[in-house]
């Protein structure tokens, strides 16, 4: 059975807290990733999404420019053991109404998994299913 450590992103993508929201949506876009952990110094303090900056961009439309990474982010980063199985990922995003979680090792963050992976995981193991 595959595990969380298995479907996550190693290359973890981060913000300085200070950054501008639309800094944020910039490097989101350009990398082609859904959220960026939020990072002071060495210590990752919150994660801020796509849907973070959608729902500043609809509710705050003229103060949007004005807005930090660190007034926008989620805290704390929901977070699950890389040993952890796909399954429970699922039921925890669910749960939490959120579609990332960090993924740790011995407390330390050393990756991301986000309901994306869990859909190509999942796609593939009910082909599987299917073909048998």
């Amino acid at each position: 059975m595959a595990t969380v450590g298995q479907l996550m992103t190693r290359d973890v993508s981060s913000i300085a807290e200070e950054a501008s929201i639309q800094d944020a949506a910039q490097t989101m876009h350009t990398k082609r990733i859904g959220s960026l952990l939020v990072k002071k110094d060495e210590d990752y303090l919150g994660i801020v999404t796509e849907t973070d900056v959608v729902q500043a961009v609809a509710e705050q439309p003229s103060q949007v420019s004005l807005l930090t990474v660190k007034e926008l982010m989620s805290r704390p980063i929901i977070t699950i053991d890389r040993k952890m199985a796909p399954h429970y990922a699922r039921d925890l995003m669910a749960d939490r109404k959120i579609r990332h979680l960090g993924v740790t090792e011995e407390g330390e963050i050393i990756g991301i998994i986000s309901v994306r992976d869990l859909l190509a995981y999942f796609k593939t193991v009910s082909k599987d299913v299917d073909e048998e």
